[in-house]
């Protein structure tokens, strides 16, 4: 499992890759903002692995997204898409998801429930 911070306040967002089934899934704790974009760029990164490459991001532990995280996740999914791959969102809290429906990423980018229903959509 890697673990990726950033140095500089590394209790701002902290990420975790684990493979299901050939889906990366990424688990987010922390907040989202433009001091810790890069991280979150790198982490929904198509990488080695599964092609098409396919991943399922866990905002659970997500507790605050302004538009630097909309803009990479929207990054993400063109770079996925390109590949004939795909994300999907899961597990957004409230406030979280409220960000993504008021700019309509959700409607770009499927956002599940949960982790398990977002591997098996």
């Amino acid at each position: 499992m890697a673990h990726i911070e950033p140095a500089d306040r590394p209790e701002r967002l902290s990420v975790e890759h684990r493979m299901v089934e050939g889906i990366r899934v990424v688990t987010l704790r922390g907040e989202i903002d433009h001091d810790v974009q890069d991280v979150l760029r790198q982490a929904l990164q198509a990488e080695g692995g599964a092609v098409p490459p396919r991943i399922v991001a866990d905002l659970n532990a997500v507790t605050f997204m302004d538009s630097s995280g909309i803009n990479v996740f929207v990054a993400a999914y063109q770079q996925l898409s390109d590949a004939d791959g795909w994300v999907r969102i899961a597990g957004a809290q409230d406030s979280v998801l409220r960000v993504l429906q008021l700019v309509g990423v959700d409607t770009l980018i499927p956002c599940h429930p949960t982790t398990e229903q977002a591997l098996t959509a």
